[in-house]
């Protein structure tokens, strides 16, 4: 792949989109180049010895090669073949490939009110910047992509990159837990298997404290390793499971509330409507004649647009 890099104009349909591709580039750095490649506008422009501040987020990946990246909240650390760089406005920050070895680096930069959110919910920070995620085609087609639709800027490009931005996004994040599980020695076999558990217990109220005595593990320990693993703790888990199942019933049968209620293993009638209610935002009344009505409109547009048989 040929060096290219562009930076882009910006519409406030882009920007009201929530997540807008500011600039793109890859770069294949040579053994003793000096780096940053010039051509780059003076406010990207830096040298190793003062570093530089962005005002915008981007992702590095370093497909080949390594070097050296450092920043406010980062220590200076190694950065091999395989690691994803991220940056955030702000930050001062500074990194460049060994002589010796040069690299090949794809990047994105990016702003929006979806990402804001994303920082502002601690799902990436600045305090780890730094992620060794392998070499991956996944995340090359990405960067590909995203570089393709710049070079054409074809009308809803930008909402397309967007949308690969925030892949790119969820596999770092999705990084970031795995590492997290690592270190708190928390076997996905065994979370499966509570999983499975609190399925077949949905029709019962089963306290979860049994569940890991099934698994015999101590409770603290189990509902913390779950909530690590699945970002929801187990007693939630179980009750969305219930709310799921509940509006199976509504929609397909004619069973009383009361009854639906007793077959769930909640306590009564009552504690089962306010918990609907508070998942759902509706009575489970409601929604059952909703989910009808919605029916009945689907079966007479049905009859409407079919064909007269002769």
């Amino acid at each position: 792949m040929n060096n290219y890099f562009k930076y882009l104009p910006v519409s406030d349909d882009d920007v009201n989109w929530g997540l807008y591709v500011l600039n793109a580039g890859y770069n294949r750095i040579e053994k003793s180049a000096n780096y940053p490649p010039a051509g780059h506008p003076s406010d990207h422009y830096f040298d190793w010895d003062k570093g530089r501040i962005l005002d915008e987020y981007q992702i590095i990946y370093i497909s080949q090669g390594s070097g050296s990246f450092e920043s406010k909240h980062c220590k200076l650390t190694t950065v091999q073949e395989g690691s994803i760089i991220l940056l955030f406005p702000g930050e001062w920050h500074r990194f460049k490939p060994l002589k010796e070895s040069g690299w090949d680096e794809y990047w994105v930069g990016f702003k929006g009110n979806i990402i804001g959110n994303i920082v502002q919910q601690h799902f990436i920070s600045p305090n780890q910047c730094v992620l060794q995620l392998g070499l991956n085609d996944q995340l090359i087609h990405l960067f590909e992509t995203i570089l393709e639709k710049t070079k054409t800027e074809q009308p809803g490009y930008q909402a397309l990159a967007s949308g690969m931005i925030l892949h790119l996004l969820g596999t770092v994040y999705a990084k970031t837990k795995q590492e997290e599980m690592e270190q708190e020695d928390i076997s996905e076999v065994l979370i499966n298997k509570a999983r499975i558990l609190l399925r077949e217990y949905v029709h019962k109220n089963i306290a979860v404290e049994q569940v890991a005595e099934e698994l015999q593990v101590s409770y603290s320990w189990f509902r913390k390793a779950f909530k690590t693993f699945t970002g929801i703790a187990p007693h939630q888990y179980v009750l969305q499971l219930k709310i799921e199942k509940a509006k199976t019933l509504l929609a397909d049968t004619t069973k009383p509330i009361k009854a639906i209620a007793s077959e769930l293993g909640f306590e009564s009638s009552f504690y089962f409507s306010r918990i609907f209610k508070n998942k759902t935002g509706q009575a489970p009344d409601a929604y059952r004649k909703m989910i009808r009505i919605a029916n009945q409109t689907k079966t007479y547009e049905g009859h409407k647009s079919a064909p007269c048989a002769h």
